[in-house]
């Protein structure tokens, strides 16, 4: 069985050409990137929230202990940015720049989002250039099949013409083939970070912002007791 696919898969390349093999080869570096992207966003958690919206909801109830304990417990990714901004918020004090703290942790959070994003250049690459391949393809293969009608001179084949125009839109649909599976699946990784990104940014700017509050009402300059208006002092 695995022989009559190999012997097809050969046929197949042969009639196609060299574009063709190129083609085919790039689907395999596509398919073993999305199978890479699939696991590594497994591993990190992408989409699991409640975990982090657990522990943020006791952070926000000011059970800071239940908080952190319950966000240690969370192996995701956005459990591990929420509780490295919990520890930092915990570990601040009056003197401290709450938004300095705020912004260091905001780009710590953008640099692990980031390592999501590996391989999405690849993944545009293959997306853009296969159906530049296939179309490449096609114009050597119309150039082979009209190179072969002038040769046949007076004697013309319509089915010689024909063939040559079938082989040679193979390559384009080939490239088609392979551009389309990789467009859909590189959006949807897309679209699984920028969720992820919002909720991170969402999950830092909570954790921060009861600080921030009591800070600044800490800060705020008691009023001074001004006296009743009309009211005259007592003078010894």
């Amino acid at each position: 069985m695995l022989g009559g696919i190999v012997e097809r898969m050969g046929a197949f390349v042969s009639l196609g050409g060299p574009v063709v093999f190129i083609l085919l080869c790039v689907s395999v570096v596509s398919l073993a990137i999305a199978i890479m992207k699939f696991w590594q966003f497994a591993v990190a958690g992408v989409g699991r929230h409640a975990g982090a919206d657990a522990a943020l909801s006791r952070w926000d109830a000011g059970d800071t202990s239940g908080a952190l304990a319950r966000i240690r417990a969370d192996r995701t990714l956005l459990g591990r940015i929420a509780a490295n901004a919990m520890q930092a918020s915990s570990r601040l004090d009056g003197n401290e720049d709450i938004e300095g703290v705020k912004e260091r942790n905001a780009v710590e959070a953008e640099r692990q989002l980031h390592g999501l994003e590996k391989g999405f250049r690849a993944l545009d690459a293959i997306v853009q250039l296969s159906p530049l391949l296939g179309l490449f393809g096609t114009v050597l293969g119309m150039i082979e099949a009209f190179r072969k009608l002038q040769d046949a001179g007076n004697t013309v084949d319509p089915s010689l013409l024909a063939g040559g125009i079938w082989v040679a839109l193979l390559t384009t649909a080939v490239g088609l083939a392979v551009a389309m599976p990789s467009s859909l699946v590189l959006t949807w990784f897309e679209a699984r970070v920028a969720d992820e990104r919002i909720a991170a940014e969402a999950a830092i700017a909570a954790v921060f912002a009861p600080r921030a509050n009591h800070v600044v009402e800490a800060h705020q300059p008691a009023r001074a007791a001004m006296p009743v208006s009309g009211a005259v002092p007592d003078v010894l």
